[in-house]
């Protein structure tokens, strides 16, 4: 009987740990919720075409009223707490510059602008991940594996930690 009162009390702290945690804006993106999706346009053969043109993920970026209304659903339907819009970026998983898709709400996410693992700092592995890329010295499936899978742990494989 005792132990199943410590189970139960153990459990009910775990399961309140990890809601408090989503409440409280993840760094990372739940997965059931936004594991990623790619843009089929962008592949390792297309690339020099696509994602290696300078400018081009302007071409396939979302409207800013697209993902403004879709940040404040998520904001909403996800339980964060602070729900200010202005206090996150609507953020690809797969960035754009990877080959994302630009609208699957399976790609977005609003990321935190403030902690210290951000929008911003996410921003650096991405522009190191595509220069890598283009560079070929990564390929592109492994590039979208790295950050999709977990964006925190590629930054301090290849970049180490934020400054």
């Amino acid at each position: 009987m005792v132990l199943a009162k410590i189970l139960i009390l153990a459990l009910a702290t775990f399961c309140a740990s990890v809601s408090f945690a989503f409440a409280q804006a993840p760094t990372r993106p739940d997965p059931s919720r936004t594991p990623g999706a790619i843009n089929s346009a962008v592949t390792q053969g297309s690339i020099f075409e696509t994602i290696c043109v300078r400018g081009w993920t302007r071409t396939v970026r979302p409207p800013d009223d697209y993902t403004y209304h879709l940040k404040r659903e998520q904001l909403r339907e996800w339980g964060y707490d602070d729900r200010e819009t202005r206090d996150y970026e609507e953020d690809h998983l797969i960035p754009l510059g990877l080959g994302g898709s630009p609208t699957s709400a399976q790609n977005l996410w609003p990321e935190p602008l403030s902690g210290a693992w951000n929008a911003h700092v996410k921003d650096r592995l991405e522009s190191y991940l595509h220069e890598e890329v283009c560079a070929g010295r990564m390929g592109l499936e492994e590039a979208r594996k790295e950050i999709a899978e977990d964006w925190i742990a590629a930054y301090r494989k290849y970049l180490g930690e934020p400054r």
